[in-house]
């Protein structure tokens, strides 16, 4: 397997049991094993840590459906030109909303994208937060309750656009690559 990154951390070998049993699954259910998990797999506790928190913001409970995170992770990804979540994440809401044309539109600049107040609201709140979060304001929160979020519903929205900032500044970093199915799927 080629490295996924630039850097030279290759993968643990062998994989411990119930790594290689989630990378299984990974490749049963996607198709794929992700490249960012290959990344982290030079360290498990790093995959662990970084596979608990991923699985947390946007696979647990939450009032945000799964798309709206994955179109936050769009929206954050686009303003910091994240190569590898704008594919990724790009191929999830094309999948997820059975809209290329919304997975495109996001990639390159989610105000041209057919979406909703609700989801206008929380794609504004988390650029904001991405580009200046220090401007954050009650205000702002404000327009979100406004829109039909819970505060529980900030703080996801927050969560999701605060790991994705992180993820790609990590990825850009270390250069990291998107596996190449994700440039076809759901198009």
């Amino acid at each position: 397997m080629e490295n996924p990154t630039a850097l030279n951390l290759p993968q643990v070998e062998p994989l411990p049991e119930s790594t290689a049993k989630f990378f299984d699954i990974c490749q049963e259910k996607l198709g794929l094993v992700p490249n960012v998990l290959r990344a982290y797999a030079h360290n498990i506790d790093k995959l662990n840590a970084f596979s608990g928190m991923y699985n947390d913001l946007m696979l647990g409970e939450s009032g945000l459906s799964k798309l709206e995170r994955e179109m936050i992770a769009v929206a954050v990804s686009s303003v910091n030109h994240c190569f590898y979540c704008l594919t990724a994440h790009g191929a999830a809401v094309r999948e997820l909303s059975g809209n290329p044309e919304l997975g495109e539109a996001l990639v390159m600049n989610y105000r041209v994208a057919d979406l909703s107040p609700r989801q206008r609201a929380m794609l504004d709140f988390a650029v904001k937060m991405t580009e200046a979060s220090a401007r954050i304001e009650e205000p702002d929160r404000q327009l979100l309750r406004d829109a039909g979020f819970s505060d529980q519903d900030i703080w996801d929205i927050a969560a999701v656009a605060s790991f994705f900032n992180m993820t790609n500044r990590m990825s850009s970093a270390i250069d990291m690559r998107p596996n190449p199915a994700y440039h076809a799927q759901s198009r």
